[in-house]
């Protein structure tokens, strides 16, 4: 992982990514968004098994993928889903967001 910084000096985190995923990577990061929103709405709802399924989720899959921040949040939000951790659950969800929105993939070969 490369943090960099561009015109407008927004950090980017920059990951490289084996081309072989290539046709993978934006769905895979599609579904990492749909992640996000079930989260919040499990929240809504006060469904601490839902938020930790999806945390375990996150967890195992990022890292095989190349991310592993995603993998680092995924445990992060899955522990504090055990111990009902509400306001660790959204900062870790902010986190998440913030780390979609500075993501820039470059596929290598």
């Amino acid at each position: 992982m490369v943090t960099q910084t561009n015109d407008n000096h927004e950090e980017k985190i920059v990951v490289f990514v084996d081309e072989d995923l290539q046709d993978l990577i934006p769905g895979y990061l599609e579904n990492r968004l749909k992640d996000i929103a079930a989260i919040q709405e499990y929240l809504v709802q006060g469904d601490y098994e839902a938020i930790r399924s999806v945390g375990h989720k996150m967890k195992g899959s990022g890292g095989g993928y190349g991310f592993d921040e995603i993998t680092n949040i995924g445990r992060a939000i899955e522990e504090a889903a055990k111990i009902e951790h509400r306001e660790e659950i959204i900062s870790q969800t902010e986190a998440m967001k913030a780390y979609m929105e500075q993501l820039e993939v470059v596929y290598q070969t």
